[in-house]
């Protein structure tokens, strides 16, 4: 049997089991209230902002929306994600964008 603290050199392809996409939570966060680790996961801890009316104003809340807890190699492969997500971001603000042609008549 595999040592499950051993990362394989050889993954091969991951399926994700359909039936788990549709139940997965989504969570949005505007960033990250604090961060850490304890005995050798990493944590972090996600909020979001909350416009809050106070008469003619407004107050902002922030309130934790996630717990993030994972093993170093899965927070190494989430900011794998995250930088690859925000490259393919820029690249697509960086295109030129196209004029749209006058309808004649």
């Amino acid at each position: 049997m595999a040592d499950p603290e051993t990362p394989a050199n050889s993954q091969g392809p991951v399926t994700i089991s359909s039936s788990s996409s549709e139940r997965a939570p989504i969570i949005y966060f505007d960033g990250a209230s604090c961060f850490g680790h304890h005995n050798g996961a990493i944590q972090i801890e996600l909020a979001a902002n909350l416009l809050m009316p106070v008469g003619a104003a407004v107050r902002v809340d922030v309130v934790q929306t996630a717990h993030l807890r994972c093993s170093v190699a899965a927070a190494l492969a989430l900011r794998e994600a995250l930088d690859k997500a925000l490259a393919m971001y820029q690249q697509g603000q960086q295109r030129p964008t196209e004029e749209i042609p006058a309808v004649k008549n």
